[in-house]
This record gives structure tokens, sequence and C-alpha cells, in this order.
């Protein structure tokens, strides 16, 4: 974690406006030196810059600063987040080496095989290829069917579990739907 405020000097401007701690402090906590939180304080430094206010930022709690108004040797800690934000699930396509390409085939044979109700996007998702590799390979008129291995993409290092587990569970998702849905017309078939 990050023990600095995000915008250092625009926090640094906040905190000499608005609280009463030293500039050793003020310094210590942006990552700052001295004689430039000095220079801001003075004015003859960032004048432009609008302050940051770290406690509506969630960086620094008023008892955190109430804190180092009192004594003046201590040191400002920079609060932890309530949440944490998680990074995009989604990624965008990667680059496959040359040496795995030539795996690709095995991998879209292996799901084909063990997973044959998963869709050609899905399986062009996690593998990195085109439908008509996968078209081929399901066909069997892919140029080299009958050297083709069924293989883990997981093993083979084209796409990570997590992602092979999302595409599966969508896979029954949707075919739990159909199946409920079927059966429900089924069960009421004259409705008006």
């Amino acid at each position: 974690m990050c023990q600095r405020p995000l915008m250092p000097k625009a926090s640094a401007v906040w905190l000499i406006d608005n609280t009463s701690l030293s500039f050793d402090q003020i310094a210590e906590f942006c990552g700052l030196h001295l004689l430039e939180v000095m220079a801001i304080a003075d004015g003859e430094s960032l004048q432009g810059i609008k302050g940051f206010n770290l406690i509506s930022s969630g960086q620094l709690s008023a008892e955190e600063i109430a804190l180092g108004e009192k004594d003046k040797n201590y040191k400002l800690k920079i609060s932890k987040p309530k949440s944490y934000i998680l990074e995009s699930t989604k990624k965008k396509k990667r680059y496959t080496p040359v040496s795995k390409r030539q795996d690709r085939p095995n991998a879209i044979l292996w799901l084909i095989r063990n997973y044959p109700r998963l869709k050609d996007a899905q399986i062009s998702h996690l593998v990195g290829t085109t439908g008509s590799t996968i078209e081929q390979i399901r066909n069997r008129t892919h140029w080299n069917t009958a050297n083709l291995v069924p293989m883990d993409p997981v093993t083979l290092g084209l796409c990570a579990q997590i992602d092979l587990d999302r595409e599966i569970e969508k896979c029954s998702k949707n075919t739990e739907a159909k199946y409920n849905k079927a059966v429900d017309d089924i069960s009421t078939p004259f409705s008006s």
C-alpha cells in the first residue's frame, strides 16, 4: 500500500492552509523536502495549485491531524481505505508467444471435447483464436487434424483457471435457464 498521499504537493498546500501541523510533519507525510514545504507556505512555490482535501478523500482522518497538532514529533499515518477497488475483471487481448500458438488447436480440441456446450465466442475468448479455426477443428477439417491431441489450455498457459471456470459457469447458467424455460413451456401448454 502506498504510504504517501495521491497528490503530495496539492496535499501539502491543503495541510498548510487548513492545519497547524509543523513543516517537518507535512514534509514527512507528503514526501517532500522541508525547504519545498517552507517555499509553499511563503507563497514562493505552487501558487496556482489548489489544495487537495485529505479528509474528504479519506486519505487522512481528522483525529490523525489532531494528534499531529498536539504533538509536533508525531508522524502522520495515511488512513487505510474503507473499501478496496477491484481491478477490472475484463482483460484486453494479450500477446501469445509464437511457441504457444501451435498449442492453440490442441487446447480448442480439449475444450470442445470436455465442454461441448461452450460457444465459439467463449472458446475464442479463452484461447485467443478465430471462429473459423474453432469451426474447422469441430468439423475435423483443420489441416492438422490427424496430429491434434487434446490438451488443457490452463496447463498450456493459454488462459487462466479463473477465466475457464467463469466461462464454464456462464455456459451452465445459460443451459439451466434454457432448461427451466422449456420445462415451464411444457407444464403450461394451454395458458392464455
